[in-house]
């Protein structure tokens, strides 16, 4: 299967017997054109894979592309799929400063200010997931063996990318049926998620893999513990949640890639809940 199966992306690690198999496979045209990094499980494993789509897919593999160390997916997959967990990750990088703009559905004039340009303040989250929606993750069905259904698609991101992540599970659960919180910023826009959540809780049937590092702040862990509470207030319509706090964990990439082991477990292993 592969209709357009890319470059080969070679890293440590990687393209051997074994190994994680990393392509990079270019999607959009012109001034719109992005390579997205794409893991599949290595050649001797037969048949459909789940898929996470990840943020910020400069961070997860490469250290080179990284904003500051980066996530150390290639030995988490190949350990997860040691264990009998095997699923197709997705990296979809970022645009830099417009960043801000698309990991946030919400407008945030203050959040713009500060000389971080035109457009970058916030409200782009819907246009972004329909990118994701209708344009990478028909490609990436088409082109590898994958299971499309939402209960196999998982969307999950770090920070801002957390927020997305929560977002698009609460506005698309019959897209993505699970959802990677990692270290939320859900103080942006006056705290707008709080409102969204409340008003458009995610379907039941989802899982929401949710977390904070304790060495981010006590302000940081109040408002990720709030969140939990809210997804847990009505047992009627609760999504399974895991959560997790993570003892002197910090806002970084070593942080979330370290946590991230547990989070694909919950999410593509052995869902089930907290």
């Amino acid at each position: 299967m592969g209709v357009l199966a890319g470059e080969p992306y070679h890293l440590p690690g990687t393209g051997g017997p074994g190994g994680i198999s990393l392509r990079s496979v270019p999607i959009g045209s012109g001034r719109e054109r992005r390579n997205l990094i794409v893991a599949i499980p290595p050649p001797g494993i037969a048949g459909q894979f789940p898929v996470m789509y990840l943020h910020d897919g400069q961070n997860l593999f490469d250290p080179a592309t990284s904003h500051a160390a980066d996530w150390g997916l290639v030995a988490t997959l190949n350990d997860l799929t040691a264990q009998g967990i095997a699923a197709i990750v997705v990296g979809i990088p970022n645009r830099g400063r417009r960043r801000k703009y698309d990991y946030n559905p919400f407008r945030d004039f203050w959040f713009g200010r500060g000389g971080w340009g035109r457009g970058s303040g916030g409200g782009g989250g819907d246009r972004y997931l329909r990118f994701l929606r209708e344009d990478v993750k028909p490609l990436i069905d088409h082109s590898f063996p994958t299971r499309a259904e939402p209960e196999h698609t998982v969307i999950a991101g770090s920070s801002l990318g957390g927020l997305i992540s929560l977002y698009a599970v609460c506005r698309h659960g019959d897209v993505f049926g699970a959802a990677g919180v990692l270290s939320p910023a859900l103080w942006v826009s006056r705290r707008a998620i709080y409102r969204f959540v409340r008003n458009h809780p995610p379907p039941s049937t989802c899982r929401v893999y949710l977390d904070v590092g304790t060495g981010e702040g006590a302000e940081q862990v109040q408002d990720v513990r709030e969140l939990r509470d809210l997804l847990r207030e009505r047992r009627d319509r609760a999504p399974h949640l895991s959560y997790i706090e993570d003892a002197g964990g910090e806002h970084n990439e070593a942080a979330w890639g370290r946590r991230f082991r547990a989070a694909a477990r919950f999410l593509v292993g052995r869902p089930g809940t907290e």
